[in-house]
C-alpha cells in the first residue's frame, strides 16, 4: 500500500544534514520528493550509502542559467511543499522568495531550515549543531560531573531539533493547507528545536529538582541507577532503574539486597559512593554475562551495542528496526502505520528527467528546450 503521505508532492532544494533528513522522512512515508541540486554537486558517494537522499529523484538544475529559476518556479506552482536549508536571504537572492512563491501558489507550504532562525542577532552567522545546542542550553546538560560538556555527535541539533522538527512542521502545515487552502512559511531553527527537546529538563528545573551542575542529576549520570557501566571485557551496559520496582529488581539480581547502603535510592549524598560500588560490581562480569542475568528482567537494562552489533540484536532484528539496502545497513522508516505502512527504503532514485518534469505539468516543447540549453 502507499504510505501515509502518498499523493503529496514536495520540492527539496538539495543541502546537507537536517533539511535532507526531513525530506527523507516525508519520502519514507510516501510523499513524492524531488531534489533540486546544482550540476556537479554529486560527490560520488554510492547511492545506497547516501542514506539521507534515499527514496527520491534528483534533478540537476543550473539555476544561474537563463530559464533555471523560471523552471523551478513552475515546479513550485504545482507542488504542495518546499524544503530548503539555506542561510536567510539566499532563496531571495536566487529569485525564489517564498513570499513571492506563495503569491503564485497560495497552498504552498515552505519549510525553511536554519540553525539560528530567519531573524535575530545571530540569523546570518555561520554555525553547526554544536553551536546551536550550546546557545540553547542543551549542550550544557550533556556530560559528566567535573568534566566539560560532551556533544552527542550531531543528533541533538541537526536531526532531533532540526530535521525531525521540520518534518513535523511540514506535515502540520500541509494538513492545514488541505483544510484551509492556505499555505505558509515555516521558520524552523535548530536553536529553537534544541531548546524544545529539553522541555522536560526545564520543567524539572522549574520544580527545583534539576541542578545546573552537570552530571549531578537523576538523568545525566548523576544517579547510580541511571548510568553506563564498564564490564570485564571492556564492553558497556546501561542501567535506567528509576522507578522503585525496577530498582528493587536491579538490586535483587545484582545481589545487593543485603547491602543497606542501597536502601535510600534518592539520597543524593550517597550517590557517588553507590556509583563506585556498582562500577566495581559490573566490572566483575562480561557484558554477555550481565545480559544473561538482566536482559530478560524488569531492571531497565540494555547492553550498549556498537553500530556493527545493532542489526544482529534479536529485538532489533525481530522488529526490522534496521534494514539493508544494496549491502548498506540503515535505519528503517519510522514511525509505523497500521493501515498505510512506510515504503521500503530505496537508494537515490534514477528517473527519467522528461518524465519527472512532465509530472509537474511541463509540456514536451518546454522540456526539450530546458534539456537543449543545459538548464536541467
Amino acid at each position: 500500500m502507499a504510505g501515509a503521505l502518498a499523493g503529496l508532492k514536495i520540492v527539496e532544494m538539495a543541502g546537507i544534514g537536517p533539511a535532507p533528513f526531513a525530506a527523507m522522512m516525508l519520502a519514507d512515508h510516501g510523499a513524492e520528493v524531488v531534489r533540486i541540486a546544482r550540476p556537479g554537486s554529486d560527490d560520488g558517494t554510492p547511492a545506497a550509502a547516501d542514506i539521507l537522499s534515499r527514496s527520491r529523484t534528483t534533478l540537476y538544475v543550473d539555476i544561474k542559467r537563463k530559464g533555471g529559476v523560471d523552471m523551478v518556479m513552475d515546479l513550485l506552482a504545482t507542488t504542495d511543499g518546499l524544503i530548503e536549508g539555506f542561510r536567510p536571504g539566499v532563496m531571495e537572492r536566487l529569485g525564489l522568495d517564498p513570499q513571492m512563491l506563495l503569491e503564485r501558489n497560495p497552498r504552498l507550504v515552505c519549510g525553511r531550515m536554519t540553525g539560528w532562525g530567519q531573524e535575530g542577532p545571530y540569523a546570518l552567522r555561520a554555525g553547526h549543531d554544536i553551536n546551536y545546542i550550546a546557545l540553547a542550553g542543551a549542550l550544557h546538560i550533556c556530560g559528566r560531573a567535573g568534566d566539560k560538556p560532551t556533544p552527542p555527535a550531531n543528533m541533538l541539533g541537526d536531526f532531533g531539533g532540526g530535521g525531525m522538527l521540520l518534518a513535523f512542521g511540514m506535515v502540520a502545515g500541509l494538513l492545514r493547507a488541505q483544510i484551509s487552502g492556505v499555505g505558509q512559511v515555516i521558520d524552523c531553527a535548530m536553536i529553537d528545536g534544541s531548546a524544545l527537546l529539553a522541555s522536560m529538563i526545564w520543567g524539572l528545573r522549574g520544580a527545583g529538582v534539576w541542578n545546573d551542575e552537570r552530571g549531578t542529576n537523576a538523568l545525566d549520570t548523576g544517579a547510580p541507577f541511571y548510568e553506563v557501566y564498564e564490564t570485564a571485557d571492556g564492553g558497556f551496559v546501561s542501567v535506567g532503574a528509576i522507578e522503585p520496582q525496577f530498582y528493587a529488581t536491579l538490586r535483587r539480581k545484582c545481589g545487593l539486597d543485603a547491602d543497606p547502603s542501597f536502601d535510600e535510592q534518592w539520597d543524593r549524598e550517597a550517590w557517588p559512593a553507590l556509583k563506585a560500588k556498582l562500577a566495581h560490581l559490573f566490572k566483575a562480569k562480561t557484558r554477555s554475562e550481565w545480559s544473561g542475568l538482566l536482559e530478560n528482567e524488569d531492571a531497565c537494562y540494555a547492553p550498549v551495542l556498537t553500530l556493527s552489533e545493532v542489526p544482529e540484536h534479536p529485538h532489533v532484528a525481530a522488529r526490522g528496526t534496521m534494514v539493508k539496502v544494496d549491502g548498506v545497513d540503515q535505519p528503517a522508516p519510522a514511525p509505523r502505520f497500521g493501515h498505510t505502512p512506510a515504503l521500503h527504503p530505496d537508494p537515490r532514485r534514477v528517473g527519467n528527467v522528461a518524465d519527472t518534469l512532465r509530472s509537474f505539468g511541463l509540456n514536451q516543447n518546454r522540456i526539450d528546450a530546458l534539456l537543449a540549453t543545459g538548464v536541467v
